[in-house]
């Protein structure tokens, strides 16, 4: 008895210790992202309204719009929209469910759940990309325009979707955990880029403002391989939209109060 218990204590003491790898973290959250209703019909959203948008752009337009590289460019952009909302909602559940005290107390490494939460997000686009792919060589099959350069699809151009996809659900993530609020995080993470955008209208500031306006500067990774210049006003936007409320959210979520 006493041999079996000197043998069984050590392993239990192991297993008290343990900590759940990123791995599981990561399928967890990946988890959380259908778990709630919100999250869930977002994605069957985009699901809708990819397909919509690959439809009209199949019975609608010339031959050039029916090519692969063309349905693609169109079809990644409801990802873009919706699914840095589902981020959002993957952080500031957090709070607004009141789990924090469960996920900090079996993960008390905050930067590891936010890891996860990233990786997830990631996972989260490449399946999207994947998924509008998937639905572009369909659809591209169907329209068959038969003209020159229909199945070109250049690696640099899906390579920059994938940068389009992942940098936008990220943006979300940095919002959800600089605000720590869904409502709040939602309204800023369209209404300062869009209000950026209307400010930037204004003739003497046009030539600045273009920089960090990523409706010009990150509108063309779908749909051209961009050049230098092109990529140094995306890096600058992504700096400021996407790394700084990263940063924030991170010193947030280290710092906030668990309740």
């Amino acid at each position: 008895m006493s041999t079996a218990t000197a043998t069984l204590q050590p392993s239990a003491a192991r297993g008290a210790g343990t900590r759940p790898g990123l791995v599981r973290l990561t399928a967890t959250e990946l988890r959380k992202m259908v778990d709630t209703r919100a999250g869930f019909w977002l994605q069957l959203a985009v699901l809708g309204l990819t397909i919509a948008v690959v439809w009209v752009r199949v019975v609608t337009g010339s031959a050039e719009d029916h090519t692969l590289r063309a349905i693609l460019g169109a079809a990644v952009w409801p990802a873009n929209i919706l699914l840095p909302v589902v981020g959002i909602l993957l952080v500031t559940s957090e709070w607004s469910q009141r789990t924090t005290l469960t996920t900090f107390a079996l993960v008390p490494n905050r930067w590891r759940v936010l890891a996860a939460k990233a990786f997830a997000g990631t996972m989260l686009s490449m399946a999207a990309l994947v998924m509008c792919l998937t639905l572009a060589v369909v659809a591209t099959f169907v329209a068959d325009p038969g003209s020159a350069g229909t199945w070109s699809l250049p690696g640099a151009l899906l390579a920059q979707d994938a940068v389009f996809l992942v940098t936008a659900m990220i943006m979300g993530l940095g919002f959800g955990a600089a605000l720590l609020s869904s409502p709040l995080a939602i309204v800023l993470y369209f209404a300062l880029p869009i209000g950026w955008s209307a400010l930037g209208t204004i003739h003497a500031i046009t030539p600045t403002a273009r920089w960090l306006d990523g409706g010009r500067s990150l509108s063309p990774m779908p749909d051209h391989v961009m050049d230098a210049t092109e990529w140094a006003r995306a890096g600058t936007t992504l700096a400021v939209w996407m790394a700084l409320p990263l940063l924030v959210g991170l010193w947030r979520v280290m710092r906030s109060e668990i309740t």
